[in-house]
């Protein structure tokens, strides 16, 4: 893919770049050929804060300690989307064969597909059945998914048993092979975040008329809520390809972005923010972007899902193979779970616990059967 229009922020952020440790690449890149590790490592220190607020004084994330208490499934392939239920059990999407499968007491039962997904994984590609998400009210189930011409936000009425037809909410979102975005989750006050790559096209990102390259804010039925900042379904802009969204417990949104050659990010997402692509990647202090709490770079990180629990997120690093934890308030991070593979889906249980999923058939992977792990905290 060719570079970024300017690189203002590798210079002000090459002098950080000797304190980070390794922890993944680009989803779009090769699969890392390091050994994984037999035991876990020592956590060590992966990043420093990005944020213009964040302290400079490196501390031990307290919540960061992290322990596999079991499997919750196995013999899966390319676990994405999940959505909790009320009982702890899930329904989880599956990126390549569109079915959605309800995981409970270590056992995965199908309780329906998505009609008209179509994954691109033979073209080493990123599209399919993508995040999931549940109405607060529980009968209905979101999904985010690429069809033949786009990527589109479909409802299902869910009975707790099954799925029915899919009703498009959201379309003409831009597909690709590469940056489809995917991410789902309602907010507090019952709006619905979407997370959306720039198919591609950095113009896209920009660009307040464009659906790609954005986190986007609509109802629950896909219309556009009066309080959004430019008077249509854009929330946020100037984003590369976000993958996952997670609310903090004071309902702050964070979103996890793929960069290009500089830095991967995690970034906290407010109203008419703009964070930068196609102009930066990472920090530019005082360029007039928003600058992410913590970045990584792009050679090391690759961060796909996302969970917050007590002050910290937890990100899935698909090139990194690891869990990466963020402490929300110093910005500093740290990497867990070595040697599983590639690591895409991180979502926090009711009980909170995460719920961990493999990432090894989506065609950059070992291509060994994905399973969901049990995390502790």
């Amino acid at each position: 893919m060719d570079a970024p229009a300017s690189r203002r922020t590798v210079l002000r952020a090459a002098a950080l770049t000797s304190l980070l440790a390794a922890c993944g690449s680009p989803d779009a890149e090769p699969r890392s050929t390091r050994t994984p590790a037999t035991t876990p490592p020592t956590p060590m220190p992966t990043s420093t804060p990005a944020g213009p607020t964040a302290s400079a004084t490196p501390t031990t994330p307290a919540a960061a300690r992290l322990r596999i208490a079991g499997t919750v499934a196995e013999g899966l392939a390319v676990p994405w989307g999940i959505a909790f239920l009320s009982d702890g059990s899930a329904l989880v999407g599956e990126r390549d064969t569109a079915r959605v499968l309800h995981v409970a007491s270590g056992r995965a039962r199908g309780i329906g597909t998505v009609p008209g997904s179509v994954s691109s994984v033979d073209s080493g590609g990123e599209g399919g059945l993508l995040g999931l998400e549940l109405h607060p009210g529980g009968e209905w189930l979101y999904a985010y998914h690429s069809a033949s011409g786009d990527n589109r936000v479909v409802r299902m009425r869910f009975d707790g048993r099954s799925l029915g037809d899919p009703e498009v909410i959201l379309d003409g979102i831009a597909t690709s092979v590469h940056h489809n975005g995917g991410g789902l989750r309602f907010s507090p006050e019952g709006t619905l975040f979407v997370s959306t790559g720039d198919a591609e096209d950095r113009s896209n990102a920009p660009d307040r008329d464009s659906l790609n390259g954005k986190v986007l804010r609509i109802t629950d039925t896909g219309g556009v809520p009066d309080s959004n900042p430019f008077g249509n379904e854009v929330w946020s802009l100037g984003h590369r390809n976000v993958e996952g969204l997670a609310l903090d417990d004071e309902g702050q949104l964070w979103a996890s972005e793929f960069g290009e050659n500089a830095y991967d990010e995690l970034n906290r997402i407010v109203k008419g923010g703009d964070y930068g692509w196609p102009d930066v990647e990472g920090a530019d202090g005082a360029g007039g972007f928003r600058d992410p709490i913590a970045q990584w770079p792009t050679d090391e990180a690759s961060p796909s899902g996302i969970a917050i629990v007590g002050g910290h997120a937890f990100l899935g690093a698909l090139q990194g193979e690891c869990v990466l934890s963020v402490d929300l308030t110093t910005g500093r991070s740290r990497r867990w779970l070595d040697g599983h593979g590639r690591i895409r889906l991180v979502a926090a249980a009711p009980d909170g616990s995460l719920w961990v999923g493999t990432s090894n058939r989506d065609g950059r992977g070992s291509g060994e059967a994905d399973r969901i792990l049990h995390v502790t905290i």
